[in-house]
């Protein structure tokens, strides 16, 4: 199990969701099941509407997880991936911080996720 804590400034106090490990998931599919409102629109990685920032709450037990291609070009358009973060994500297995809600798949670790509520606004 892993404990995803959703905040945000239209939300009156954060929320937290257990999320089964290994499911698949993505956040935007975690959010959307239990009324999480986290703007999206094209919820296929291409639009960046669901930009949200992610942080990992257990320490040096960070799990690296995979950018898609779609997700690292949008991030990357955006200002929100550099290089290095590009690097860090490839060669140490470390995942950026900001992440689209429907390409981030939760793995068993648990996670922060804050979005502003606006369409691409983390």
């Amino acid at each position: 199990m892993a404990n995803v804590y959703f905040s945000s400034p239209l939300m009156k106090k954060n929320k937290k969701i257990e999320a089964v490990a290994g499911s698949l998931d993505t956040v935007l599919k975690i959010a959307q099941a239990n009324k999480i409102k986290i703007p999206h629109e094209c919820e296929d990685g291409e639009c960046g509407s669901c930009m949200v920032k992610v942080t990992h709450l257990d320490g040096e037990r960070i799990k690296g997880q995979t950018l898609t291609d779609k997700e690292r070009e949008v991030l990357k358009s955006v200002g929100k991936l550099s290089s290095k973060d590009i690097e860090k994500a490839y060669v140490n297995d470390l995942p950026p911080t900001y992440r689209l809600a429907c390409q981030c798949v939760v793995t068993d670790e648990d996670l922060l996720v804050q979005f502003t509520g606006e369409p691409g606004g983390a």
